[in-house]
Order: structure tokens, then C-alpha cells, then sequence
């Protein structure tokens, strides 16, 4: 995992877990590792915003920048509520940069860790070693930003820790409804509105613009703001979502971008939820039948007995709820992030053979801990606004119909059941979430060509279970000028996990090369 938690984000409570767009996380350290870093997180003692604008010439703008982070420089900038109408409401957007190490930069790279709703700028403060090879820092000015609505920007607010750990963990007004009822479905619905009127009552305004395609407004007037005529990106995750969202929208203005784990622009909410299920039922298949090459591994027999043991462990926590340490009651929905959280790396999938002895022996801890850690929250309080920030975002880039089909839900919960027997069972109904909330959704969700753009790297992971590798697949096509760069392996992004692809887009970066035809990274 990363000393940021995560490149992405994931879906939360029982019915937004399927909400799509979810579960973009990725990882290399041990978790745990991770928590305690954040746990001793340098406290920054950040004035309040100030930025220096007059009238609505955003561009303008001369960032205050203030040491911070051991050297790093922090700053906040204004940019419009409402990029329609510019003259209104403003917000401000957090930035923290590390100057070029090299001096002399070759211009900005800015860097975001996707989503969404993931704290570009906490990213690169705390480890941007992890996120930028050394020889780009040597070269480049490297920015990260916390997008509208999230983090230390204007950010989307909605329960307090309290509210959250009932939203997240709490057992709702759904326990004991057979799931796809139609009192279930009522009972969900009226969930998901109240925390949605909640998150408006709290947020305000800004809860209808945290939407991408003002984020890649946001994004070009950072790129004037710093100098540069051309945008140098770095997106994982979600973040190729804005990296692509902006190459279409400004495509004489792109540099050299680079879009990791990508998102297919064209695919529906529907399509999202399936093609995730599928890839999280893959890898933890590919789970399974690594474990089952170790002597220490808690299954017997083969995978499909190992998947079935999980299925089954997954109903048990429902019909026997097992309580944790602190008090919480671990139930499948629960279990269900605990289990998916290793996933996004190799690296991690040990924490899936204690996981699974340690639920079966009725000790919920670690399920627990699993679970925290996703959701940022360390010793009772939440680290970051993530979960919220993606939600709202979510609700707003996923066109969404009020009114329910109650037929054609169903009959999605119970393919994603047939195609993904372990996984799928939980991941129906997560249009409930949006139809509920308080802000319709504005964006659509269609190809993307950047008709006239120069080079643009696109990287898949033919094991990535948040990103399947058919959407780097079909990114690099709808993109005029997209090069597909694949990497032969397992986990949640590649940058910095495979030698031969970190290469590949570091040579990109700092010279222009542009490969010839598809590496096919194997290390």
C-alpha cells in the first residue's frame, strides 16, 4: 500500500458498495506498516487560505507558496464555484509542490492518485517516492492537489466520526430484509437519502460542482498558473479519468501525460459494477491458487473449494455476527472490504490467510482493521474526507435515474451473483445510492478522442482487479494518439511496481520517447 493509503477509492456501506468507479485503491508497503506512518503523520499548521485575485482572472494568479513538509511548499489558490459563472461564489484548492531537485525543471508535473476523492497534495507530501521516480523529481517541479471537494480544498463534509461509523458499520434499518425486497429496497433507499440531505446540509453548494469535468477546468488553470503551456500528468486510477477527461477537452494543450490503471470513459455505471466484480473475483481466485502453493495456506483441497470457503464465510458473519474488541458488530458487507482491500497488491495477500483464520476462530479484529484502514479512519476518527469526497464526485459523473427499475436491478444482482458466485452476491443495487441523491448527476459518459494531442501513455495491468485491463485497452483506442503500455502482472497499477514500465514512462517523461509499438512488461 502506499504511505498515502491508497492510489484511489473504494464503495462504501451495503449498498453503495456497488456503486461503480469504487474500488481504486493500489498498494506495495505491508499494510499495517502504513497505518502507523499514518498514525505519526507530521501535523501541519496550515494558516488559514489566502489567495491573491482580483476580479475572476483565475489564471493570474501568484500562488503564496510556504515551506512545509520537510522542505516541500505549500499554497492554496481560488478558482470559481461554478466555472459557468465565474464572477460568483469562489472555492479554494490545497497544492503542495516539491521543486525540482535537479533545478532547472523541465516544466510542472502534476501528479494525482485517483479516486475519486483521494488527497493529491497529502499524496505527494508523503510519499512521493512512492509516487514520482527520483529522476522526474530530479527533473520536474511535481504538484499535488486536493480536486475540488476534497481534502484541504473546499471540501464535501457530511457525518461527523460518529455518523460515519454508523453509516460505514452499523448493521441499518435493512438487517433482517431479504435483500432485493421490495422493503429492503426501500429501506436502502431511505438510507442512502438521508445521508445524502446530510452531506448537503453540511456541504452546501459545492456539493453540486465537485464534478470532473470541473475539476479539468480547475486542472488547466493550475497548468497556467505555474507557467506551463502544456500539461504534464501523471493520473492513476480515477486519475485517468480527469487526464483523459482533460486531453479531450484541451488537446493542444496536452504534454506529456501518462494515465495508469485507466478508466474506460465510455463505460456505464452498469458496466463499471460488472467488469469490477469480475476482476475482484479473479484476483481473489489468483489469491487462492497462489496461497494453495504454500504449506501455511488455510484451505484445502483447490480453488473452487478455497472460493466456496470464502462464500461461506462471508454468510456466516450474517447469520452469526461476530463482535470485535471495540464493539463493532462484523457482518458480510464488512468482511466484504476487509477482503477486497489486500487485493489491490500481491504484496498484501498474506493478510487474506490471517484474515480468513482469524474471522473463523470468531475474532473480527483484523476484518476490522482491514476495514479501517480503507476507509482512513485510525483510533475512532477518519484521517481524510475520502469516503464522502467520493461518493458526491461518484453521484455526480454517473448520470443516474431517479426513479428505480425494480426489474432490471434485479436481474443485474443476480448476474453479477451467476458471473462472480463468491463476490457479485454483494455488489446488486448500488444505483440505489445515487437515485437518492440530493444533487443530479451532470456529467455523461461517452469516449473520449483528444483529436490532435501529442503521444499519450496509457498503462494497463492485465491483472488489475479496480481497472480491468480492458479499460486501458479501450482508452488507448479511443484516444487519436494513445499508446498502450501493458504490464503482465497482478495488483492495482504498475508505475513503480514493474521495473520495465517505470521505464518506459520515465524515459517518456524526461525525453519525449515514445515506444514504438506495446512493451509487454513482464518485471
Amino acid at each position: 500500500m502506499t504511505a498515502q493509503r491508497r492510489r484511489g477509492r473504494a464503495a462504501t456501506a451495503t449498498v453503495a458498495i456497488a456503486l461503480g468507479a469504487a474500488l481504486l485503491l493500489s498498494g506495495c508497503a505491508p499494510l499495517f506498516a502504513i497505518v502507523e506512518q499514518l498514525r505519526q503523520q507530521q501535523a501541519q499548521s496550515r494558516e488559514e487560505p489566502q489567495v491573491e485575485l482580483e476580479g475572476a482572472d483565475f489564471e493570474s494568479q501568484q500562488p503564496r507558496w510556504s515551506r512545509c513538509y520537510d522542505g516541500m511548499q505549500c499554497a492554496d489558490v481560488a478558482a470559481p464555484l461554478d466555472w459557468d459563472d465565474p464572477e460568483g461564489e469562489r472555492i479554494i484548492l490545497s497544492l503542495v509542490k516539491q521543486p525540482a531537485l535537479g533545478g532547472d525543471p523541465l516544466g510542472t508535473l502534476f501528479v494525482n492518485p485517483g479516486g475519486p476523492g483521494a488527497s493529491g497534495a497529502s499524496y505527494i507530501a508523503e510519499s512521493i517516492d512512492y509516487a514520482v521516480g527520483r529522476s522526474l523529481q530530479e527533473a520536474y517541479d511535481v504538484i499535488g492537489w486536493d480536486p475540488r471537494g476534497v481534502g484541504g480544498s473546499s471540501a464535501v463534509s457530511c457525518l461527523d466520526a460518529q455518523g460515519m461509523d454508523d453509516y460505514l458499520f452499523g448493521l441499518g434499518t435493512t438487517e433482517g430484509l431479504e435483500a432485493g425486497s421490495d422493503e429492503w429496497i426501500a429501506a436502502a433507499a431511505e438510507e442512502s437519502s438521508e445521508f445524502g440531505e446530510a452531506c448537503l446540509e453540511a456541504t452546501g453548494p459545492l456539493l453540486g460542482h465537485v464534478d470532473t469535468a470541473s475539476t479539468v477546468r480547475d486542472l488547466d488553470m493550475l497548468r497556467a498558473i505555474v507557467g506551463d503551456d502544456r500539461l504534464n500528468y501523471l493520473g492513476y486510477s480515477y486519475g485517468t479519468y480527469i487526464g483523459a477527461r482533460y486531453a479531450d477537452a484541451f488537446p493542444e494543450r496536452v504534454g506529456r501525460l501518462v494515465l495508469d490503471g485507466a478508466i474506460d470513459p465510455s463505460a456505464d455505471e452498469a458496466e463499471v459494477v460488472r467488469q469490477q466484480t469480475l476482476g475482484f473475483e479473479a484476483a481473489l481466485r489468483a489469491y487462492a491458487t497462489d496461497c494453495l502453493t504454500h504449506s501455511a495456506c488455510p484451505f484445502g483441497g483447490g480453488v473452487d473449494q478455497a472460493m466456496a470457503a470464502w462464500g461461506a464465510l462471508l454468510d456466516g458473519v450474517d447469520e452469526r455476527p461476530i463482535e470485535a474488541s471495540d464493539g463493532r458488530v462484523l457482518n458480510s458487507g464488512t468482511l466484504l472490504t476487509a477482503i477486497i482491500t489486500p487485493l489491490y497488491s500481491q504484496d498484501n495477500w498474506m493478510y487474506l490467510d490471517q484474515l480468513f483464520q482469524t474471522v473463523s476462530d470468531g475474532d473480527a479484529d483484523l476484518a476490522f482493521r482491514l476495514a479501517d484502514f480503507y476507509y482512513g479512519r485510525v483510533d475512532g476518527r477518519y484521517e481524510d474526507n475520502s469516503t464522502e469526497a467520493f461518493l458526491a464526485i461518484n453521484c455526480l459523473d454517473y448520470p443516474s435515474d431517479p426513479v428505480l427499475d425494480l426489474a432490471r436491478m434485479r436481474a443485474t444482482a443476480d448476474e453479477l451473483a451467476d458471473i462472480a458466485p463468491t463476490i457479485g452476491r454483494f455488489q446488486g443495487y448500488g444505483e440505489i445510492f445515487c437515485a437518492s441523491w440530493p444533487k443530479r448527476g451532470v456529467e455523461t459518459r461517452e469516449a473520449v478522442t483528444a483529436a490532435g494531442a501529442d503521444p499519450i501513455l496509457v498503462v494497463g495491468t492485465t491483472g488489475d482487479p479496480a481497472t480491468p485491463y480492458r479499460w486501458s485497452v479501450a482508452l488507448a483506442e479511443q484516444l487519436q494518439s494513445g499508446v498502450l503500455v501493458t504490464f503482465e502482472g497482478e495488483g492495482h497499477t504498475a508505475y513503480g511496481q514493474s521495473d520495465c514500465v517505470t521505464a518506459v514512462v520515465d524515459d517518456y517523461f524526461l525525453r519525449g520517447a515514445v515506444p514504438t509499438a506495446d512493451p509487454r512488461c513482464t518485471s
